[in-house]
């Protein structure tokens, strides 16, 4: 099934943002307008939020995890401070307090 995109994202890459359901903070490394993961992916997401809305791939605080996330599940983060996770260098040049700036490095893709 193709997913046509319904809505435009609302977070950009070094963007901070806090995960509603699961109570975890993040920065924005990638966009997706629509989720691009594969469908045995997909169905063992156990929530399943809508596929056509956009998709992020988030640096999680505190871990050396990632993950891929429905923009319906995610609000800004109130706390701004700095995320700690080993990829921070590799995406990102600088933090100025609110928002870390993108380099140009890509996301691995599917």
């Amino acid at each position: 099934m193709i997913a046509i995109a319904t809505e435009k994202p609302k977070f950009q890459p070094g963007e901070l943002v806090f995960h509603k359901r699961y109570n975890y903070r993040g920065v924005i490394v990638a966009v997706d307008r629509v989720c691009l993961a594969g469908e045995r992916w997909y169905d063992s997401n156990r929530t399943q939020p809508a596929r056509n809305q956009p998709w992020y791939h988030v640096l999680v605080d505190g871990t050396d995890g990632t993950t891929y996330v429905a923009q319906s599940n995610l609000r800004p983060d109130d706390r701004l401070d700095p995320v700690e996770h080993p990829l921070v260098d590799q995406f990102f040049d600088d933090f100025d307090g609110e928002r870390y700036e993108r380099n140009d490095r890509e996301w691995p893709g599917w």
